[in-house]
């Protein structure tokens, strides 16, 4: 018998029209729990990242450092709300309705991201994702964070890799399966599936997609 057929969705700037770090950080400075120096490092960073050079890995490990010291339950005690009142109304239609199709045809849906468990899980609830892979915080002494993240940040190799254990573990068939991103540091995850999609791509990624023939989303 053939394997399952799954879609992976990237979440920033793919699934979600904006990056989630930019709502976030503007929520947390309007909420004033959020530093100007913390803010003008994570702008800096952008700067390069947006020019290829910081990593995805480098840049999530920036942001991660804001979790340094803090209880994580607070966070994950108002995610639903902020998942509704920042993250919602910035959902891509065209990609969350292609989200609904693989669902309707019986596909297992996969939320694939660099992003945190704790404000992803409500996005993955909402849209009756099957499976949540993620970034995980790592818990300290006393039960605070580190600001470090527990394993590595799903990004990349690292994203492709947990993608494909994931597959062998519910015998997904990767050759028949779809993938959904829009950076260049997805490529590893668009092609380990059959069928791979870019969405807003970046150049980087825009230029894979027209030399190997992807398809290339819009937001809406």
């Amino acid at each position: 018998m053939a394997g399952k057929t799954a879609a992976f969705f990237d979440f920033d700037r793919t699934l979600l029209i904006e990056n989630s770090p930019k709502l976030g950080i503007r929520y947390l400075w309007d909420m004033g729990q959020v530093s100007l120096g913390y803010v003008l490092k994570v702008v800096i960073a952008n700067w390069f990242y947006q020019r290829n050079l910081v990593t995805e890995t480098a840049m999530a490990n920036l942001l991660l450092s804001f979790y340094k010291n803090k209880n994580l339950a607070p966070f994950e005690a108002g995610a639903t709300e902020y998942y509704h009142q920042i993250i919602k109304p910035h959902l891509a239609p065209n990609i969350v309705s292609r989200a609904q199709e693989h669902k309707e045809q019986g596909h297992a849906l996969v939320l694939i991201s660099a992003g945190i468990r704790y404000l992803l899980r409500p996005v993955a609830e909402d849209l009756r994702f099957d499976h949540l892979v993620c970034t995980d915080l790592k818990v300290g002494r006393g039960g605070l964070l580190t600001g470090k993240p527990h394993g590595e940040v799903c990004a990349g190799k690292t994203k492709k890799k947990a993608a494909a254990e994931l597959a062998q573990r519910l015998g997904i068939d990767l050759a028949r399966s779809y993938a959904y991103g829009d950076h260049h540091s997805d490529i590893p995850l668009l092609e380990i599936v059959g069928n791979p999609r870019a969405v807003e791509p970046t150049k980087r990624l825009r230029q894979v997609a027209a030399n190997r023939g992807w398809p290339i989303l819009t937001h809406r």
